[in-house]
């Protein structure tokens, strides 16, 4: 809006709104020099004219009036291009109402689905319920002997864990093989519930938080390659096994057997969570690993739990 339209409507309105209390003012005062309550000296069809001023509540209306002006022109547009110090303007009026509406709407169908949701849930505990707490009265190793048992933790491992661990339960690079007898935290049925239930946070720092320069991590591969029998570079070895005696058998022991109530692992085995080439145990020295798998006691139940654990147990018990 230019200058000129500007003080067109600014001016017009702010003299109006002045307008108005001046003219108040004036009728507000006495200037006939007849004293109130007195006759103006004519009448008409019997009805004298006295000189009554305006009724005090009458003035005090319109005073009220103008300063609700001035605070209304001040708070919101009405002076040309102000946009008042609320900023309000129609278009965000009518964007905000639009947007209320969607989110009203959005809310009620969350609720109802949500509500559609919860008695889907109760139905399904009202009728699954009591055949899960029957699963979980039973021991897993007797649970393991219930095909249908089963049968339904394999389901839940399709729904949960597959994502991860693969649809065979064999896992891949970073995620553990269920199938193959080797586990970082023990294998027996308590303590396969205790790793669904809880989750486990796995880390190894890199060259283990130890004094091992990058010289050495080349000799530290082949001496892991030779705790687990496989070919290896036998000088590179030996100063490796010094390099390991820095501090790496505080994790993997002495032997290199691991730590299963740390989740270290066995390198005197043939199985590589993150890949047994020599370039991928070289980059698990330098750059160590870390590993995350989340609790399910808040996701699934104990019950539930207690199911796939069972069904787990068997992958590597066959």
């Amino acid at each position: 809006m230019s200058i000129f339209w500007n003080v067109w409507i600014i001016f017009p309105t702010l003299l109006v709104i002045a307008g108005c209390f001046f003219l108040l003012r004036a009728c507000s005062k006495n200037n006939t020099g007849i004293d109130e309550g007195e006759s103006m000296g004519h009448s008409f069809d019997g009805i004298e004219e006295l000189n009554n001023p305006l009724p005090k509540w009458w003035s005090y209306m319109f005073y009220i009036s103008i300063v609700f002006g001035l605070i209304y022109l001040a708070l919101y547009p009405g002076l040309g291009s102000y946009q008042g110090l609320f900023g309000w303007t129609s278009s965000n009026q009518s964007v905000r109402s639009i947007e209320e509406s969607k989110a009203a709407v959005e809310l009620a169908t969350a609720e109802q689905r949500l509500s559609q949701y919860d008695r889907e849930v109760a139905s399904a505990d009202k009728q699954y319920g009591p055949i899960f707490a029957a699963y979980l009265a039973t021991p897993i190793e007797e649970l393991v002997k219930d095909e249908e048992a089963l049968k339904v933790g394999g389901r839940l491992f399709l729904q949960n864990c597959a994502q991860c661990h693969g649809s065979d339960a064999r896992g891949s690079v970073g995620f553990p093989d269920l199938t193959d007898g080797n586990w970082l935290y023990g294998g027996d049925p308590a303590t396969i519930k205790t790793t669904l239930m809880n989750g486990r946070n796995g880390m190894m720092p890199p060259k283990g938080g130890l004094p091992i320069e990058d010289s050495e991590i080349r000799g530290l591969a082949e001496y892991v390659f030779k705790l687990s029998g496989r070919d290896h570079d036998a000088t590179l070895a030996a100063q490796g096994q010094g390099s390991f005696m820095k501090g790496c058998f505080a994790c993997h022991g002495m032997d290199g057997t691991g730590n299963k109530f740390m989740g270290a692992p066995n390198l005197t085995d043939d199985a590589w969570l993150y890949g047994g080439r020599r370039l991928q145990v070289m980059q698990s020295i330098a750059n160590g690993r870390s590993g995350v798998m989340p609790a399910w006691k808040d996701i699934l139940g104990e019950e539930k739990v207690h199911v796939v654990s069972a069904y787990v147990y068997s992958l590597s018990n066959k």
